[in-house]
């Protein structure tokens, strides 16, 4: 998920970022619409420099890690481990990664749209670097997240814990991001109706999804597992959605965001990376739309008012609602207020006062006859939203 670090300045204060051996500026001028479905082999600044402002839905971000291996690194046996020891992942000293991440993250800073978000993979070895540049820059931290992984390398020299996660920094492009996606919902409903965490416990890529070479060798070091990506995506964006993989490596997110119908673009340096990304994706078959639907949220749903089902006659005025187990009564008033004794409020007002609590759902809370059996009026409230949005054409 990688790419090539881009030949940078050694001057912070004028940072340019171009292709070995070519000619640039720091600012393109841009090609016109963001492409979509497409991987642009390229210089990851300069490519994002090209994009039109505010144009990404989401960015997913696997920057070199800069692991700063000095030797190789070999198991008990003395068999060399197949470490990441790429020149793409090499800087001189931590100003040069610095500088470089921040050209990219300001690049990928301007071609989010106002309520896009940005995921951030890293390890101990860049990760805070990355954090605290990313504040530098005005974005605002959501959410660090953990991968777990089940199956990790272990540590060799017995000198260290093994390295058995990896972080991920979620962020909102600045701290008055309004309306930013999270599928809170769907991620509760996938887990048991149980709230989302931010450890995950996912095993890394291995088997049938690794890509190899003709001769069995690993197409790129750091391929990441589609579950991880599938997770990002199905939390952060829509169907639909533009999502931006600035070190795009060996396809990951392009082929997930494909599955699971979500445009991307993909930048990288590497042809050969490139080339293999491109062959993945292509076969790739997309789900079906009603599979990646995400469920209308109840914070969006349109607003139904109690008064409106006592004027449709869905609940009369003059008849009684009841708790579930018929504890507590009030009497529906023609304006769709409730009455308990000499009190008068609101639904969720009169569920509250009638069980001595500060607050209450009435929705949730009281109950109609019907048929000898009682019935949430909540179900009137989901009926009505139904016939709007039939209406509507929804």
């Amino acid at each position: 998920m990688r790419t090539l670090r881009a030949g940078a300045s050694r001057l912070p204060a004028q940072i340019q970022v171009v292709r070995t051996g070519a000619g640039g500026t720091t600012r393109p001028a841009a090609i016109g619409p963001a492409p979509r479905d497409a991987i642009v082999v390229g210089e990851c600044v300069a490519e994002m420099d090209r994009l039109p402002a505010g144009s990404v839905d989401l960015v997913f971000a696997d920057p070199p890690y800069n692991l700063q291996l000095e030797n190789a690194l070999s198991r008990p046996d003395q068999s060399l481990v197949d470490a990441v020891d790429d020149d793409w992942d090499k800087f001189v000293d931590f100003a040069e990664y610095d500088a470089f991440t921040r050209a990219w993250l300001a690049a990928a800073r301007r071609v989010m749209k106002p309520n896009a978000t940005i995921v951030v993979i890293g390890s101990y070895h860049n990760i805070f670097r990355v954090g605290s540049i990313l504040q530098d820059l005005g974005f605002w931290i959501l959410n660090d997240i953990v991968w777990r992984k089940t199956n990790p390398m272990p540590n060799f020299r017995g000198r260290r814990f093994t390295n058995a996660h990896e972080t991920m920094i979620w962020a909102a492009r600045g701290q008055d991001a309004k309306g930013y996606t999270f599928n809170y919902e769907a991620l509760k409903a996938g887990n048991d109706d149980c709230q989302a965490r931010s450890d995950w416990l996912l095993p890394i890529c291995t088997g049938g999804e690794r890509l190899k070479d003709k001769a069995g060798r690993k197409t790129h070091p750091t391929q990441k597992p589609e579950a991880l990506l599938a997770r990002v995506l199905i939390a952060a964006s829509n169907a639909g959605d533009l999502v931006l993989d600035p070190f795009f490596g060996s396809g990951t997110t392009g082929a997930v965001a494909r599955r699971l119908r979500r445009s991307y673009i993909g930048i990288e340096r590497d042809p050969s990376y490139a080339a293999a990304a491109r062959a993945r994706i292509a076969a790739v078959e997309p789900l079906d739309d009603e599979a990646v639907a995400i469920a209308p949220t109840r914070r969006n749903e349109q607003r139904i008012a109690f008064a409106s089902l006592v004027e449709t006659g869905v609940v009369a005025a003059g008849e009684r609602v009841f708790d579930a187990r018929r504890r507590h009564c009030a009497l529906v008033r023609a304006d769709g207020t409730l009455a308990a004794g000499p009190a008068i409020g609101s639904i969720h007002k009169i569920g509250a006062l009638v069980q001595g609590l500060p607050a209450c759902n009435g929705w949730a809370f009281w109950h109609v006859e019907r048929g000898g059996d009682l019935t949430s009026i909540d179900v009137f409230r989901a009926d009505a939203r139904a016939s709007l949005r039939e209406a509507a054409g929804l």
